[in-house]
């Protein structure tokens, strides 16, 4: 075997590391000015803005904000076309690979399954009501929480839905509305999540990590399969110096991304997702487990450097972990809301 030029495989690599990152970054995107992605969207402005001319740049900066800040299925379809080229790959190549090598159909069909459950999770969470505050429901929802008299005080009042704020509700920009157990707003979801559709989102995140490693499993086995049956790993190649070296790891991976591109640009992104995504539904996992939402977590930090400098701020809504499980399977003002 004689090795194609390291550099060029490198730079090939390299550009399609790259997409991959930037594909995660557009997925990990939110509203919460300290996540990651909103710090790399930052960086790259700053960049943009010095090399675009200034009325483009204002005009491209105010549509992207636009997408960001108003409720729109922008990225509810693009969520749906990065799936759609994601099960697209496995179906047209993997799929049909892996039959030829006589892998376990049970296998082969469970990513289609965890679709099919996820897209139901998916519906339930941008569709549901996520706990929207009315001036006919407030009464409601004001008794469901103490109020902790930092984050939230007795007898505030939101002033653009001009309603009285019960503890731990939040007014949404994007959704124009306050929202009861306010976790965050989704933009993949164009949706808030709040107390009435939680749940709904911790079985979709679950559901999502799941589809992205079992077709990370697949992938990897059907690579594997083809590595085995090719001998690839018992044999020698020439360098650019006319130099034999054995196949190493190197080698191996530079011929699977050579021969099978699509694949493994597809198997990078899903692993990416995998760590990802599972991490952050171990997140979302923990402040269900402690009763925390991501904006009061997010606030956390802030209020106990500004007024509990020795005690540190103290969660008063957490009853223990099978009970905080019972309030996210049914809400403490389900059961009135239902008597309505």
């Amino acid at each position: 075997m004689t090795l194609p030029g390291e550099m060029d495989f490198l730079i090939l690599f390299g550009l399609y590391l790259g997409l991959v990152l930037l594909s995660v970054a557009v997925c990990l995107s939110s509203r919460r000015e300290q996540s990651f992605s909103w710090t790399l969207i930052r960086g790259t402005n700053q960049v943009f803005s010095r090399v675009i001319p200034g009325a483009v740049y204002r005009a491209a900066q105010k549509a992207i904000h636009g997408l960001f800040h108003s409720r729109t299925s922008f990225f509810v379809v693009l969520h749906l076309i990065l799936e759609g080229l994601v099960y697209g790959e496995y179906t047209w190549e993997v799929f049909s690979y892996c039959q030829e090598l006589q892998f376990n159909r049970l296998l082969l069909l469970l990513p289609y399954v965890l679709l099919v459950v996820n897209v139901t999770f998916f519906i339930l969470c941008s569709k549901s009501n996520p706990g929207i505050i009315t001036k006919s429901n407030q009464l409601l929802f004001v008794d469901a929480y103490a109020y902790d008299g930092l984050m939230f005080r007795q007898d505030a009042e939101c002033p653009t839905c001009a309603v009285r704020k019960p503890a731990r509700s939040r007014h949404c920009g994007v959704c124009r509305g306050c929202i009861h157990r306010f976790d965050h707003h989704c933009i993949w979801l164009n949706n808030c999540i709040g107390a009435f559709n939680i749940r709904f989102f911790l079985c979709y995140l679950l559901t999502l990590t799941s589809m992205a490693a079992s077709i990370a499993v697949v992938t990897v086995g059907f690579l594997t399969q083809i590595v085995l049956l090719s001998n690839l790993t018992l044999g020698h190649y020439i360098d650019d110096q006319d130099q034999e070296h054995p196949v190493d790891t190197f080698f191996v991976i530079q011929e699977l991304f050579l021969t099978f591109p699509r694949i493994v640009f597809m198997l990078g992104f899903v692993i990416l997702l995998v760590v990802i995504l599972g991490s952050y539904f171990c997140f979302i996992l923990y402040l269900i487990l402690t009763n925390q939402t991501s904006n009061e977590w997010f606030k956390s930090a802030r209020y106990s450097e500004q007024y509990s400098r020795e005690e540190g701020y103290r969660n008063i809504y957490s009853k223990g972990v099978w009970a905080n499980m019972a309030e996210i399977v049914t809400p403490l003002t389900a059961l009135a809301e239902k008597r309505k």
